[in-house]
């Protein structure tokens, strides 16, 4: 939801509304206020039309009241590609393009991180570690010197956390299969780096936050929050409790579930007063402060949203500056 400019909610035709998941999903589009939504009545084609009426009448209910409502519902089958032509038509001419920042220092939260090299490949051939993510404000440009933080994330004997940021250069970029010079906020872009592979690896990198050198926000391992509960769980409903399950106030010591940007992390509670929390996280995170977050709780075996939070101030890290992590001098005419 962080890199989100709107929101498509789905919906399986052939399944009452709503899911658990779908309550979810669309309080978690509530706290980041996004203004434009489509509903998507998907598997039309698995059932009958009394059954999709039917259906529409139950998603009317379900937004009503909230940011959803009024949202227009489009049925669709995307095996068939049924009225997927109505739904690109409709994204175009009535969901606008935000106003873009392209004089700020670049920054991108990663959401997927890879390594290209096929197995077997021979040294002179490897090449770095791939960041995907989308731009929030600035312009990234191929050859530009990059920071990527919190970075390598390690302690030390007595228990302290380290963390070093990693520096790099952008090597190339891509959009849709598109090889770019420069790269601008808007859509998921590609970067290549010099950063050793094994770091970008199945995602490794996710959570991370890349951007122009000395440019980045502070890297937090403990977060002061204000913070604001749901009178519910979603999806959850206690025996007899037709509305579902209450949502209790946050406890000092229990253990939550965190959203920052892309970056899914536990988190200690150390202390609650009033709408004020203060927790530890399990993994540092680079952050600003007026941000906002998810917190979710573990219920019946599984993380269930609970409310959301925003970032007022932190404990910071000082980084290392170590760097560790850039393939060797020899490797880098090759990559």
């Amino acid at each position: 939801a962080a890199v989100m400019d709107a929101a498509l909610v789905l919906i399986a035709a052939n399944e009452t509304c709503p899911q658990p998941q779908t309550s979810e999903h669309l309080a978690a589009v509530e706290i980041m206020r996004l203004q434009h939504m489509i509903i998507l009545q998907n598997k039309i084609d698995l059932v009958k039309e009394s059954q999709a009426r039917e259906q529409y009448q139950q998603i009317q209910k379900f937004v009503q009241g909230t940011v959803a409502e009024g949202s227009p519902v489009v049925p669709i089958s995307a095996q068939l590609k049924y009225n997927i032509d109505v739904l690109c038509e409709y994204v175009v001419k009535n969901i606008p393009i935000p106003p873009r920042d392209f004089q700020s220092p670049p920054r991108l939260i990663v959401i997927r991180s890879f390594d290209v090299n096929k197995p077997g490949c021979e040294v002179e051939d490897i090449k770095g570690g791939v960041a995907g993510g989308s731009i929030l404000k600035g312009v990234l440009k191929v050859g530009m010197e990059i920071e990527v933080r919190p970075g390598l994330i390690s302690k030390d004997d007595s228990g302290k956390l380290i963390v070093c940021p990693i520096l790099s250069k952008i090597t190339s970029l891509y959009a849709d299969q598109n090889d770019l010079q420069y790269a601008v906020p808007g859509g998921l872009i590609g970067v290549g780096t010099k950063i050793d592979p094994m770091l970008t690896r199945a995602d490794r990198m996710v959570g991370q936050v890349l951007g122009a050198v000395g440019s980045l926000p502070d890297i937090y391992a403990e977060l002061e929050i204000t913070y604001y509960l749901l009178r519910r769980l979603l999806g959850v409903r206690m025996e007899g409790d037709k509305k579902g399950a209450k949502v209790q106030k946050l406890t000092k010591g229990e253990v939550l579930m965190l959203n920052i940007g892309s970056l899914s992390t536990g988190g200690r509670v150390l202390a609650v007063k009033a709408d004020l929390a203060k927790v530890q996280l399990f993994i540092p995170v680079c952050v600003e402060s007026g941000e906002k977050i998810a917190l979710s709780r573990r219920v019946d075996r599984h993380w269930r949203l609970i409310g959301w939070g925003q970032i007022r101030r932190g404990t910071a890290i000082e980084p290392s500056s170590n760097q560790p992590n850039i393939l060797p001098n020899r490797l880098e005419n090759q990559i």
